[in-house]
């Protein structure tokens, strides 16, 4: 399949699921098992369990292919990815994915806790060179997704903290991006000292947009 099949092959999909999640939706077959919560970047959501307990302890669904397309956001699962952050005070990033295989990401942490951050790269965005920030916890099992064309970074708030990300697309190390965690066009307020960052991420030149 060519580049541009394969794009109009996922677009394609992400219309067909939101259509029927749309259907579902106006038949009352699709109660919403999530809750969406809008940040200050379009696009950019925090997402919250909505857990039924009981004696047992509680149940909630953290994922549904149709709820995020009914909430705009794209519903492709291709990889899912685990990160382990030995010390506290790691920092991640800043990432994304460049064309033309942009990634939008849904992110958890499944032990422990981190600051996550998204950082807007869309030149015709409102909130260009904006960022918002969320806490992820083991504790809270918050989720917070980000959309193709925004980046992403994270400190770790403990020692021993495991992150999960989900990606709507492969992993293409040729198109791998980075934009400094220091970086002034941002500046970024990192709520904990930063022990650990890879030369690489370290060393992202200044941002040019």
């Amino acid at each position: 399949m060519t580049h541009d099949a394969e794009t109009e092959a996922r677009k394609d999909f992400c219309a067909e699921m939101t259509s029927k999640a749309i259907e579902e939706r106006g038949t009352g077959t699709t109660p919403s098992t999530m809750i969406f919560k809008e940040t200050l970047l379009a696009g950019v959501v925090e997402v919250h369990l909505d857990p039924r307990s009981d004696e047992r302890g509680f149940f909630a669904r953290s994922w549904c292919e149709k709820e995020f397309a009914l909430h705009g956001l794209n519903p492709r699962l291709a990889q899912c990815n685990v990160a382990f952050n030995a010390r506290k005070g790691t920092l991640r990033g800043i990432h994304y994915q460049d064309e033309p295989y942009p990634e939008a990401k849904l992110v958890r942490c499944t032990q422990g806790a981190i600051y996550d951050v998204a950082v807007d790269l869309r030149p015709q965005s409102a909130t260009f060179k904006r960022w918002v920030a969320a806490v992820l916890s083991a504790e809270n099992r918050h989720m917070l997704y980000i959309p193709e064309g925004c980046a992403h970074g994270l400190l770790t708030l403990t020692d021993n903290t495991e992150v999960f990300y989900q990606m709507s697309e492969f992993y293409h190390p040729e198109l791998a991006r980075g934009v400094r965690f220091d970086d002034p066009a941002f500046q970024i307020d990192w709520p904990e000292k930063i022990e650990v960052i890879s030369e690489r991420d370290r060393t992202c030149p200044d941002f040019e947009g």
